[in-house]
């Protein structure tokens, strides 16, 4: 195993304190002063990182990545990625990014909260949750080594990290999904897709060689999916710090569980009006948190579901497609599910800007296939041209 990859297995937990504790403690405190750009060894992952010089990261490839290990339930997240494929820069950033939801986890359950936001120290600041998960991730990808361009949902600016262009990845997240709903004790969580090289713009879901979410709630799970290996996998956080991998998902089978976003566009969009109609009469179950990532998550975990956020002539489209909907789209499909944005897989769809956005529906096929017939009268799923439920 690489230096840098067991250092950043490592954790950020307090000097002296047993790494088998029966519960985590508060992580290092991160100098005010850090930023994505200029970090000092005092912050948290310069701490736990700074013993790796760059010039030790090198990209290393097996000759046949085929060949890979069969994972198993029970391994490390180490031990899983180091299985799942032989790109060792990939599974540094992945690493760092679990260091990181690791960390945000502890901040999130920490958090004070009172009038409009949820608050945390960082340093010596106290900083909106969001924007300390902002911050830490960031972190994380600069100290991973590999990350040339990351870009955060809270500025969708590019920021230069110092990786490589060859070998090297860019990064795009959501820091927080629903953090307006921290108080109210929710579940929340972090989005983020990885790609290979420089490009975040004019590529596709497709083109993501990874993919994950990390969920805060009464678990905290890290779950991903990679290119090359079948299905989404969730790892859960022990309590001696340590993600363990627990559920392969590979297939999203029928089932009447629904999670419907944006309501308000079935006011003036008939035919959403007519799906929701569809699911309250055969008598599906609600499930719906207004967090994107427990709704989607649900989907994954329970491997059956439709989730759907439709937009409507006077209710616009806000989920980003870069930051969002690509990323959740590679964990759904990965795990044997699939995506629309009414015509085509959201994996199919070009990002033009960084912040471009769309409607979207994830769930098992016959879902897909109702939502598409429903609201543009066909789809792309069936070719017998027989129409299924609400759009019969």
């Amino acid at each position: 195993m690489e230096t840098g990859i067991a250092c950043c297995a490592r954790g950020a937990y307090l000097p002296g304190v047993s790494q088998h504790s029966k519960a985590p403690v508060s992580p290092q405190s991160i100098s005010p002063s850090c930023s994505s750009r200029s970090l000092k060894s005092s912050s948290l992952f310069g701490e736990t990182l700074r013993f790796v010089p760059r010039s030790s990261l090198k990209v290393s490839k097996a000759k046949n990545p085929s060949l890979v290990t069969r994972c198993e339930i029970g391994d490390s997240l180490e031990e899983f990625l180091t299985k799942a494929t032989s790109d060792k820069g990939l599974v540094r950033v992945l690493m760092c990014m679990g260091e990181a939801l690791r960390t945000i986890a502890f901040k999130v359950r920490t958090a004070s909260c009172g009038g409009t936001a949820c608050v945390n120290s960082f340093g010596d600041e106290q900083l909106a949750v969001d924007m300390l998960a902002n911050k830490l991730l960031f972190e994380a990808l600069t100290y991973s080594h590999f990350c040339k361009y990351a870009c955060s949902e809270e500025v969708p600016e590019l920021q230069d990290m110092g990786g490589p262009t060859e070998g090297g990845f860019s990064v795009a997240f959501d820091p927080l999904d629903g953090s307006s709903i921290v108080d109210t004790n929710f579940s929340v969580g972090t989005i983020f897709g990885v790609w290979p090289g420089d490009k975040l713009i004019g590529v596709t879901g497709r083109d993501q060689v990874a993919a994950a979410m990390g969920v805060y709630g009464p678990r905290t799970t890290y779950v991903l999916a990679l290119k090359d290996y079948p299905g989404s996998h969730e790892f859960l956080l022990l309590d001696e710090g340590k993600w363990q991998h627990v559920k392969e998902t590979t297939e999203i089978g029928e089932g009447k569980l629904f999670s419907p976003g944006n309501l308000r566009a079935t006011f003036d969009n008939v035919d959403y009006d007519k799906l929701i109609n569809y699911y309250v009469k055969e008598k599906y179950t609600l499930r719906y948190t207004g967090g994107m990532v427990p709704d989607v998550n649900q989907i994954i975990v329970k491997e059956k579901g439709v989730f759907t956020n439709v937009i409507s002539p006077s209710s616009k489209a806000k989920l980003r497609l870069l930051f969002e909907v690509a990323p959740l789209g590679f964990l759904v499909e990965k795990a044997g599910g699939y995506s629309s944005d009414g015509h085509q897989s959201v994996l199919d769809k070009e990002i033009i800007n960084l912040d471009d956005r769309t409607q979207v529906a994830y769930g098992s096929k016959n879902e897909i296939i109702r939502f598409e017939e429903t609201l543009y009268g066909k789809s792309r799923l069936k070719s017998e041209g027989v129409p299924v439920g609400a759009a019969a």
